[in-house]
Protein backbone atom coordinates (compact mmCIF):
# COMPACT_ATOMS: atom_id res chain seq x y z
CA UNK A 1 0.00 0.00 0.00
CA UNK A 2 2.79 2.37 0.92
CA UNK A 3 4.47 1.72 -2.39
CA UNK A 4 1.21 2.40 -4.19
CA UNK A 5 0.82 5.78 -2.40
CA UNK A 6 4.38 6.77 -3.27
CA UNK A 7 3.79 5.87 -6.91
CA UNK A 8 0.61 7.97 -6.96
CA UNK A 9 2.47 10.99 -5.53
CA UNK A 10 5.25 10.62 -8.12
CA UNK A 11 2.64 10.32 -10.86
CA UNK A 12 0.82 13.44 -9.61
CA UNK A 13 4.07 15.44 -9.55
CA UNK A 14 4.90 14.27 -13.06
CA UNK A 15 1.45 15.27 -14.28
CA UNK A 16 1.82 18.75 -12.73
CA UNK A 17 5.18 19.19 -14.39
CA UNK A 18 3.75 18.07 -17.72
CA UNK A 19 0.80 20.45 -17.31
CA UNK A 20 3.20 23.25 -16.39
CA UNK A 21 5.28 22.62 -19.50
CA UNK A 22 2.13 22.58 -21.64
CA UNK A 23 0.98 25.86 -20.07
CA UNK A 24 4.39 27.46 -20.64
CA UNK A 25 4.39 26.37 -24.28
CA UNK A 26 0.86 27.78 -24.66
CA UNK A 27 1.91 31.16 -23.25
CA UNK A 28 5.06 31.11 -25.37
CA UNK A 29 3.06 30.47 -28.54
CA UNK A 30 0.65 33.27 -27.58
CA UNK A 31 3.54 35.68 -26.93
CA UNK A 32 5.13 34.80 -30.27
CA UNK A 33 1.82 35.41 -32.06
CA UNK A 34 1.47 38.81 -30.38
CA UNK A 35 5.04 39.74 -31.33
CA UNK A 36 4.42 38.60 -34.90
CA UNK A 37 1.26 40.72 -35.12
CA UNK A 38 3.08 43.77 -33.70
CA UNK A 39 5.83 43.31 -36.29
CA UNK A 40 3.40 42.82 -39.14
CA UNK A 41 1.34 45.94 -38.33
CA UNK A 42 4.01 48.44 -39.46
CA UNK A 43 5.18 46.14 -42.27
CA UNK A 44 1.66 46.25 -43.71
CA UNK A 45 0.80 49.84 -42.82
CA UNK A 46 3.94 51.56 -44.15
CA UNK A 47 3.05 50.84 -47.82
CA UNK A 48 -0.57 51.82 -47.10
CA UNK A 49 0.57 55.08 -45.50
CA UNK A 50 2.40 55.87 -48.70
CA UNK A 51 -1.03 56.80 -50.10
CA UNK A 52 -3.35 57.23 -47.10
CA UNK A 53 -2.96 59.93 -44.42
CA UNK A 54 -1.74 58.06 -41.33
CA UNK A 55 -2.75 58.49 -37.70
CA UNK A 56 -0.16 58.38 -34.92
CA UNK A 57 -0.42 56.23 -31.81
CA UNK A 58 -0.75 59.37 -29.67
CA UNK A 59 -3.61 60.70 -31.81
CA UNK A 60 -5.33 57.34 -31.49
CA UNK A 61 -4.85 57.36 -27.71
CA UNK A 62 -6.20 60.91 -27.47
CA UNK A 63 -9.32 59.97 -29.39
CA UNK A 64 -9.91 56.80 -27.39
CA UNK A 65 -9.60 58.69 -24.11
CA UNK A 66 -11.70 61.66 -25.23
CA UNK A 67 -8.76 64.04 -25.42
CA UNK A 68 -8.54 66.91 -27.94
CA UNK A 69 -7.15 66.25 -31.42
CA UNK A 70 -6.49 69.09 -33.86
CA UNK A 71 -5.16 67.85 -37.21
CA UNK A 72 -5.77 68.79 -40.83
CA UNK A 73 -3.72 66.88 -43.37
CA UNK A 74 -2.06 69.08 -46.00
CA UNK A 75 0.32 68.05 -48.81
CA UNK A 76 3.96 69.07 -48.58
CA UNK A 77 3.45 71.50 -51.47
CA UNK A 78 0.90 73.38 -49.33
CA UNK A 79 3.43 74.12 -46.59
CA UNK A 80 5.71 77.15 -46.51
CA UNK A 81 9.20 76.30 -47.84
CA UNK A 82 10.61 78.10 -44.80
CA UNK A 83 8.83 75.62 -42.50
CA UNK A 84 10.18 72.62 -44.38
CA UNK A 85 13.73 74.02 -44.36
CA UNK A 86 13.50 75.02 -40.69
CA UNK A 87 12.27 71.60 -39.62
CA UNK A 88 14.89 69.73 -41.62
CA UNK A 89 17.79 71.86 -40.44
CA UNK A 90 16.59 71.79 -36.83
CA UNK A 91 15.66 68.13 -36.50
CA UNK A 92 17.83 66.25 -38.99
CA UNK A 93 20.46 68.16 -40.96
CA UNK A 94 21.62 64.97 -42.71
CA UNK A 95 18.10 64.01 -43.77
CA UNK A 96 18.92 63.98 -47.48
CA UNK A 97 22.18 62.06 -47.13
CA UNK A 98 21.24 59.10 -44.91
CA UNK A 99 18.87 56.18 -45.47
CA UNK A 100 16.68 56.81 -42.45
CA UNK A 101 19.31 56.22 -39.74
CA UNK A 102 22.29 58.45 -38.95
CA UNK A 103 24.81 55.77 -38.01
CA UNK A 104 27.46 58.26 -36.87
CA UNK A 105 25.07 59.77 -34.31
CA UNK A 106 23.91 56.31 -33.21
CA UNK A 107 27.54 55.43 -32.54
CA UNK A 108 27.95 58.52 -30.35
CA UNK A 109 24.85 57.57 -28.34
CA UNK A 110 26.21 54.06 -27.77
CA UNK A 111 29.58 55.46 -26.67
CA UNK A 112 27.87 57.61 -24.03
CA UNK A 113 26.06 54.50 -22.74
CA UNK A 114 23.22 56.55 -21.27
CA UNK A 115 20.47 54.67 -19.50
CA UNK A 116 17.93 56.78 -21.41
CA UNK A 117 19.56 57.58 -24.75
CA UNK A 118 19.10 61.06 -26.18
CA UNK A 119 19.76 62.35 -29.66
CA UNK A 120 20.44 60.49 -32.90
CA UNK A 121 16.73 60.39 -33.77
CA UNK A 122 16.39 61.19 -37.44
CA UNK A 123 13.15 62.48 -38.91
CA UNK A 124 12.49 58.95 -40.19
CA UNK A 125 13.00 57.50 -36.70
CA UNK A 126 10.77 60.13 -35.13
CA UNK A 127 8.09 59.45 -37.73
CA UNK A 128 7.93 55.70 -37.19
CA UNK A 129 8.03 56.26 -33.44
CA UNK A 130 5.04 58.60 -33.71
CA UNK A 131 3.14 56.15 -35.91
CA UNK A 132 3.88 52.81 -34.28
CA UNK A 133 5.78 53.05 -30.97
CA UNK A 134 5.73 54.64 -27.52
CA UNK A 135 7.21 58.00 -26.43
CA UNK A 136 9.57 57.06 -23.55
CA UNK A 137 13.28 56.82 -24.35
CA UNK A 138 15.01 53.45 -24.18
CA UNK A 139 17.53 51.37 -26.11
CA UNK A 140 14.73 48.90 -26.87
CA UNK A 141 12.68 51.58 -28.60
CA UNK A 142 15.75 52.79 -30.51
CA UNK A 143 16.46 49.23 -31.63
CA UNK A 144 12.93 48.88 -32.99
CA UNK A 145 12.94 52.35 -34.53
CA UNK A 146 16.00 51.76 -36.69
CA UNK A 147 14.77 48.91 -38.94
CA UNK A 148 11.35 50.59 -39.19
CA UNK A 149 13.01 53.86 -40.21
CA UNK A 150 15.12 52.12 -42.85
CA UNK A 151 12.03 50.35 -44.17
CA UNK A 152 9.84 53.47 -44.29
CA UNK A 153 12.60 55.55 -45.89
CA UNK A 154 13.04 52.94 -48.63
CA UNK A 155 9.28 52.59 -49.27
CA UNK A 156 8.24 56.25 -49.08
CA UNK A 157 11.20 58.25 -50.25
CA UNK A 158 12.22 61.60 -48.77
CA UNK A 159 9.31 63.81 -49.82
CA UNK A 160 6.64 61.45 -48.48
CA UNK A 161 8.65 60.94 -45.29
CA UNK A 162 8.77 64.68 -44.65
CA UNK A 163 5.11 65.04 -45.57
CA UNK A 164 4.04 62.34 -43.12
CA UNK A 165 6.31 63.71 -40.39
CA UNK A 166 4.99 67.26 -40.69
CA UNK A 167 1.40 66.00 -40.56
CA UNK A 168 1.67 63.77 -37.47
CA UNK A 169 4.20 65.46 -35.18
CA UNK A 170 2.69 66.95 -31.99
CA UNK A 171 3.11 70.71 -31.57
CA UNK A 172 1.28 71.07 -28.30
CA UNK A 173 -1.44 69.33 -26.26
CA UNK A 174 -3.71 67.78 -28.88
CA UNK A 175 -2.20 69.85 -31.72
CA UNK A 176 -0.90 67.55 -34.47
CA UNK A 177 0.66 68.50 -37.76
CA UNK A 178 1.85 71.72 -39.37
CA UNK A 179 -1.55 73.00 -40.48
CA UNK A 180 -3.13 72.64 -37.05
CA UNK A 181 -0.06 74.19 -35.40
CA UNK A 182 0.00 77.15 -37.78
CA UNK A 183 -3.70 77.82 -37.20
CA UNK A 184 -3.51 77.22 -33.44
CA UNK A 185 -0.53 79.48 -32.75
CA UNK A 186 -0.59 82.05 -35.57
CA UNK A 187 -4.11 81.98 -36.99
CA UNK A 188 -2.94 81.18 -40.52
CA UNK A 189 -2.41 78.09 -42.64
CA UNK A 190 0.92 76.33 -42.97
CA UNK A 191 1.35 77.73 -46.50
CA UNK A 192 1.32 81.32 -45.18
CA UNK A 193 3.85 80.98 -42.37
CA UNK A 194 6.65 83.52 -42.31
CA UNK A 195 10.28 82.48 -41.93
CA UNK A 196 10.25 83.67 -38.30
CA UNK A 197 7.07 81.72 -37.49
CA UNK A 198 8.46 78.62 -39.18
CA UNK A 199 11.63 78.82 -37.10
CA UNK A 200 9.61 79.28 -33.91
CA UNK A 201 7.56 76.16 -34.66
CA UNK A 202 10.78 74.20 -35.29
CA UNK A 203 12.31 75.53 -32.05
CA UNK A 204 9.23 74.38 -30.13
CA UNK A 205 9.48 70.70 -31.05
CA UNK A 206 12.03 69.39 -28.56
CA UNK A 207 9.53 70.24 -25.82
CA UNK A 208 6.16 71.09 -27.42
CA UNK A 209 4.18 70.66 -24.21
CA UNK A 210 6.20 73.37 -22.43
CA UNK A 211 7.15 75.79 -25.23
CA UNK A 212 4.70 78.22 -26.82
CA UNK A 213 5.77 79.61 -30.23
CA UNK A 214 3.02 82.26 -30.04
CA UNK A 215 4.48 83.63 -26.80
CA UNK A 216 8.19 82.81 -27.07
CA UNK A 217 10.64 83.39 -24.27
CA UNK A 218 13.94 85.13 -24.95
CA UNK A 219 15.65 81.73 -25.06
CA UNK A 220 13.11 80.33 -27.54
CA UNK A 221 13.54 83.40 -29.76
CA UNK A 222 17.31 82.90 -29.69
CA UNK A 223 16.97 79.24 -30.69
CA UNK A 224 14.53 80.18 -33.46
CA UNK A 225 16.95 82.80 -34.74
CA UNK A 226 19.70 80.22 -35.11
CA UNK A 227 17.31 77.83 -36.87
CA UNK A 228 16.16 80.58 -39.25
CA UNK A 229 19.79 81.27 -40.15
CA UNK A 230 20.45 77.61 -40.91
CA UNK A 231 17.22 77.41 -42.94
CA UNK A 232 18.24 80.39 -45.09
CA UNK A 233 21.58 78.73 -45.78
CA UNK A 234 20.18 75.21 -46.26
CA UNK A 235 20.70 75.10 -50.04
CA UNK A 236 21.75 71.62 -51.18
CA UNK A 237 20.96 70.15 -47.75
CA UNK A 238 17.27 70.08 -48.69
CA UNK A 239 17.73 69.18 -52.36
CA UNK A 240 16.07 65.78 -51.93
CA UNK A 241 12.76 67.51 -51.18
CA UNK A 242 12.55 69.29 -54.51
CA UNK A 243 9.35 68.39 -56.44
Amino acid sequence: MAGSGYAERVSAIAEKRTAGRRGFRRYLRLALRVILILVLIPVVLVPVYGYVPPVSTLMTYQRLTGGPVERTWVPLDDMAPSLIASMLMSEDGKFCSHNGVDWDEIGKVLERNDERPRGASTIAMQTVKNLFLWPSRSYLRKAIEMPLALYADAVWGKRRMMEVYLNVVEWGPGVFGAEAAAMHYFGRGASRLTAAQSALLAATLPNPLARDPAQPTRNLNAIAGRIAGRARASGAYIGCLAP
